[in-house]
């Protein structure tokens, strides 16, 4: 099979592309390395069925040729990352929006194959029970650009169902829950590396917001076989899945856990959210999924917890700063 992986020099992409070409598969991937990085995929020049392209998907005569190569198509490309959300909302939108517009139109013309990635965004200010991929949406105002990332994949969700339901492109829809993992940087906000990164330089744990807000978190190899499951099962088409973790912790307790297992001299420091983001900010005080429905369908289970999750975060942050120490 031969894949094509928008954004697939991400953190998520390039563990995706690890799995498809360590089975055999051949893998493409462009990406325009906003917030991917070339070393994420430096390794898979090894590979003889691994080609990479530095460009947009935005390039809509080059994604053309991409995707009629592809059998199918991977569409992570997108902005992530509250910090950049906040700060660059108009490139969210046209991102998410448009780049997403132009794979789904792309693959209609040959019926090609696309998983669409989602987030657990779209569940917004929700605080009731575990979310599920049929329960409601409540999003905040519009004058707050926070949630205009949610908006945004929501659109995407709608397009993609829409080009299902009136050109039979198959698309599957699959909500990405709070992904952690070796590669991942807490440049744009995410959580753990940047608790981690903190710990192991001794540094003030910095948690935004009085803590209470809760989270699960899975591993990005627990992840990755969810995705590659559902991508390959038949009965996923036109569908939307949660893949998520199944512990959940508030954010303080994180805090505190990640302090704990890395014996970190630090001490946990609250910022408010205001000095954080800026004037107005709101945070999602949950994030929980109800996996019930990918579980009956795969049997998917996260094998992975969340000391180990820190553990091998941690070990990836150290080998990062030994590299960049050796490199001056």
């Amino acid at each position: 099979m031969n894949y094509l992986l928008t954004g697939g020099a991400g953190f998520i992409g390039s563990h995706i592309a690890d799995a498809l070409l360590e089975r055999g598969d051949e893998v493409k991937v462009i990406d325009d390395l906003s917030t991917g990085s070339i070393t994420n995929i430096q390794h898979l020049k090894a590979y003889g069925g691994f080609r990479y392209v530095i460009d947009t998907v935005l390039n809509k005569s080059l994604m053309a040729e991409l995707v009629d190569e592809a059998d199918t198509v991977m569409h992570l490309a997108a902005a992530v990352g509250v910090r950049l959300i906040v700060e660059h909302p108009v490139r969210t939108i046209e991102t998410n929006i448009k780049g997403t517009e132009i794979v789904l139109e792309l693959a209609a013309k040959k019926k090609k194959p696309v998983v669409i990635f989602s987030t657990s965004e779209v569940y917004g200010k929700a605080n009731s029970g575990r979310f599920t991929e049929a329960g409601d949406l409540v999003l905040g105002p519009t004058v707050k650009a926070r949630w205009s990332y949610a908006a945004s994949k929501l659109i995407d969700e709608f397009l993609a169902l829409a080009y299902y339901r009136e050109s039979k492109l198959p698309v599957t829809i699959i909500r990405l829950f709070n992904t952690v993992g070796a590669r991942q940087t807490g440049r744009y906000g995410m959580v753990v590396p940047r608790f981690v990164r903190q710990a192991l330089a001794g540094e003030p744990i910095t948690v935004f917001g009085d803590g209470r807000q809760t989270r699960t978190f899975t591993h990005v190899k627990d992840a990755v076989w969810a995705i590659l499951a559902l991508a390959a099962h038949p009965n996923t088409v036109g569908e939307i899945f949660n893949v998520g973790g199944n512990e959940e912790i508030s954010i303080g307790d994180l805090a505190r856990t990640v302090k704990r297992i890395l014996k970190s001299s630090g001490p946990i420091v609250h910022i408010p959210y205001d000095e954080a983001y800026g004037e107005g900010f709101e945070d999602m005080q949950k994030r929980v999924p109800d996996l019930s429905k990918v579980q009956k369908l795969i049997g998917y289970m996260p094998r992975f917890g969340l000391e180990e999750i820190i553990l091998e975060v941690a070990e990836y942050e150290g080998r990062r700063a030994a590299r960049a120490v050796s490199s001056k």
